[in-house]
């Protein structure tokens, strides 16, 4: 056999064929003319190409409508593969599983204790995992790899948690490499918020958006940003801390070391103090927001305040970074207008007029489950698409219910 050089009619043909797949398997489906304009392949070899995959059993196609026309939509095999999502959070776990064509399978979360070491964490993680596919009768040879999300910074490249994590007794380990040891499969890891900006852009109010911030506000005060279409992360993993920017130098000493930060301000261990005289020691932010919205005016006071500072950090990414869409996370997103609209007077006030007329800002499609399908959409991303392309995954196996 001839050895195959990159110029050769081979490599082309492979190369659009990954291509293909690339494109189906991170938007979910997609119709054979949009697959043409998202690869840039003519819409004769686009037709070819699905039909070779589809003879293969690597990809589906139905009948459905695009423009009042009919078309085909072109998705993924469900049995081509799974993929799972695990989320830690300040005080849960969450874990997804889901198929190649972007349905989700199975979900479920349970608190966690946020005291409980990495190791305990980890056990929990690897039971719920085994748990979820064996309820839903999957081969756990299908898994083709896991997306881990934890609330902290992490560094991509090593696996390894920073030292500013909010959990407790985390720093420094290597969850990635831990939990991959535990299932034998291939393990993404990424932090809250930037798995949080890949589930909004893939699933939810980022849809169709190539530069966007998702902004999350819970235990601490985070942006994912996407530019181009990319998670932007950073040399160290760090980038998207907006709740580390100074509003106040003399102002409350934040975790970090400095006074002020925009985190001192919008947090929930700072927020909720503000109103345990009047709303006793047990309010958590779900319930501050859920009275705001029955009009209860020291909680609108307060998510107000909060939109506002919030608001100061947006204008800053602005600024730098000139977004199309900022869409809010986390329990604070519930609250509409009564914190989007202080945060679109603030982005008015301090962002330079182009950059705020430009941007949209809106609550976020997915709530609570953000991160855990961003983490089976970091998955989707980073796997390759040999094992799809070479029969690792073989057709004719049963199709997952």
């Amino acid at each position: 056999m001839g050895v195959e050089t990159p110029g050769s009619q081979s490599s082309l043909h492979r190369a659009n064929l990954e291509r293909v797949v690339r494109a189906v398997r991170m938007a979910g489906s997609l119709t054979q003319a949009e697959i043409a304009r998202t690869t840039g392949l003519s819409a004769a070899t686009v037709s070819n190409i699905v039909r070779e995959l589809k003879d293969g059993g690597t990809v589906e196609v139905t009948p459905t409508s695009a423009g009042g026309r009919r078309a085909r939509s072109v998705a993924l095999s469900g049995d081509a593969g799974i993929v799972v999502g695990v989320d830690f959070g300040h005080a849960h776990l969450r874990v997804a599983v889901g198929n190649l064509a972007h349905h989700v399978l199975a979900e479920e979360t349970e608190p966690l204790d946020v005291d409980a070491s990495a190791a305990q964490g980890m056990d929990r993680a690897e039971h719920l995992v085994e748990r979820l596919i064996a309820a839903t009768n999957i081969d756990p040879g299908k898994v083709v790899g896991v997306g881990l999300g934890v609330p902290g910074p992490i560094d991509v490249a090593s696996g390894t948690l920073g030292s500013t994590a909010i959990l407790p007794g985390w720093a420094g380990t290597n969850p990635r490499d831990d939990l991959a040891a535990r299932l034998g499969v291939p393990v993404y890891v990424d932090n809250d918020a930037n798995l949080g900006a890949l589930g909004e852009l893939v699933w939810g109010s980022g849809r169709g958006v190539a530069d966007l911030a998702y902004i999350k506000v819970a235990s601490g005060v985070g942006a994912g940003l996407v530019i181009s279409g990319q998670i932007y992360r950073g040399p160290g993993g760090t980038a998207g801390e907006i709740g580390h920017i100074t509003l106040d130098e003399s102002g409350p000493v934040c975790r970090c070391g400095n006074r002020g930060c925009l985190e001192t301000f919008t947090a929930a261990r700072y927020v909720l103090p503000l109103l345990h005289s009047s709303h006793g020691p047990d309010l958590t932010v779900e319930r501050m927001v859920a009275l705001a919205r029955e009009g209860d005016p020291g909680c609108r006071r307060v998510v107000g305040d909060v939109g506002r500072h919030i608001g100061s950090g947006v204008a800053h990414l602005c600024n730098l970074l000139n977004p199309s869409r900022v869409v809010l996370g986390g329990d604070l997103a519930d609250a509409g207008d009564l914190v989007l609209d202080p945060i679109r007077d603030s982005v008015a006030r301090y962002a330079i007029p182009s950059a705020a007329r430009q941007l949209s800002v809106m609550p976020g499609a997915l709530g609570s489950r953000a991160e855990v399908l961003g983490a089976l959409a970091l998955v989707l991303s980073e796997m390759g698409d040999s094992t799809l392309l070479d029969g690792s995954f073989a057709a004719g196996t049963p199709a997952l219910t």
